[in-house]
């Protein structure tokens, strides 16, 4: 079968090779061999299990924010940050604020601007507009984002691998080179095309890396665009497919394979077995989480449903927002309940007693934290390893 290539190495003024891809896609489009349409196969499969069991799934505005939380924590990780989940979710806490990791920071803003993106789909297209929009708000005012240029397509040279450009491991386009490619994948987006979406989507990844528009910031705006796209197709009603815990447990690979796709050989085959491989992992995680959700749900309606009516009722409240921020003090019990010092505390030792929340940290101490535990434990598997230990 014959090699569909990206593009090639071209001599600039510079006196440096910059990778120019050709006219994307090919003018005689992608030829992809029989197992890609297998493991595609199997990954539509997977990803429609999962949107049938998120459309059952109660109180799911709640959730996403979890799944968002973990995506946020991967997405940043792979670019270097230390910061993890269980430091995001804590920094809600009020108690807590001033005593987290600085590069907590990168997540926030990768929060603000999946949130902003979240919503911003459901009334503009996806655009180049758009992604400088979301590129603008996970940017900044960002920790050690000197130059950055908040929702700017750069304006000069940049490169991977390296402190010097001579010492990099890719070059991305040259500036016109790096318009017109930008302005191809647009219309990709848009394309009504026989590409099947999953595979679409994997493409839009790569290429997006391949172009590296920005200054600072392409990972995390390239992993974005991966879910948003999947909206856009209407692959999803409910986005709780991310793939950055995926990319994270296999960096190697998840670099390794994105530079094969954009090498002068380019082995497109290789990386969309890997982006494959990423939808069907990720798919039957988040349906394993959502079981698991829906378990534990249901586990603690019935504690609840067994308290008096006023009671059941409040405590219920609590519980719900508990699924989009299962790490509390008492300043978060107060304000979700109305309830004064004592009633909140009286809220969170019946808590406690019912088997919902721990205390977070093991020990009972000044601003004191509390988890609930077996929520949180489905999101975060470090977390629930060390559980399982004890």
């Amino acid at each position: 079968m014959e090699k569909t290539l990206i593009g090639r190495y071209i001599q600039q003024t510079g006196g440096y090779k910059a990778f120019t891809p050709y006219p994307f896609p090919p003018k005689d489009g992608f030829i992809f061999s029989p197992k890609i349409y297998k493991k595609h196969e199997e990954a539509v499969r997977l990803v429609g299990k999962l949107d049938g069991i998120t459309r059952l799934l109660p109180d799911k505005d709640f959730f996403i924010l979890m799944f968002i939380k973990k995506d946020a924590s991967s997405s940043s990780q792979i670019e270097g940050t230390k910061a993890t989940l269980q430091d995001v979710v804590a920094f809600e806490v009020e108690e807590e604020k001033t005593n987290l990791p600085l590069d907590v920071d990168d997540i926030l803003h990768y929060l603000v601007a999946v949130n902003y993106a979240t919503k911003r789909i459901k009334e503009f297209p996806l655009s180049l507009r758009f992604i400088c929009e979301i590129h603008e708000r996970l940017m900044k005012s960002a920790r050690s984002t000197q130059h950055a240029y908040p929702g700017e397509f750069r304006k000069g040279q940049n490169w991977i691998g390296a402190q010097l450009l001579k010492d990099a491991s890719f070059v991305p386009p040259a500036l016109p080179d790096m318009q017109t490619a930008l302005n191809d994948l647009e219309k990709f987006i848009h394309s009504n095309d026989e590409y099947p979406n999953l595979i679409k989507a994997g493409l839009l990844h790569a290429q997006f890396e391949t172009i590296h528009p920005f200054t600072d910031g392409n990972g995390r705006t390239g992993r974005m665009l991966i879910t948003l796209f999947l909206h856009h197709a209407q692959i999803l009603e409910t986005p709780v497919l991310y793939l950055s815990s995926y990319f994270k447990k296999y960096q190697k690979l998840y670099y390794s394979n994105l530079e094969k796709y954009h090498s002068e050989d380019s082995d497109i085959e290789s990386w969309l077995f890997f982006f494959l491989d990423g939808i069907i992992d990720t798919a039957q995680s988040s349906i394993e989480t959502c079981d698991n959700i829906v378990r534990i749900r249901e586990r603690d309606m019935r504690k609840i449903q067994a308290l008096g009516k006023t009671t059941a009722s409040k405590t219920l409240e609590v519980v719900q927002r508990l699924f989009a921020q299962p790490i509390v003090g008492v300043a978060e019990i107060k304000k979700w309940t109305g309830y004064t010092l004592p009633g909140a505390y009286k809220m969170i030792n019946r808590l406690v007693e019912m088997k919902i929340l721990e205390v977070y940290g093991g020990k009972v101490a000044y601003g004191q934290k509390y988890i609930y535990a077996d929520y949180y434990a489905l999101f975060d598997e470090v977390y629930a390893e060390k559980r399982k230990k004890k």
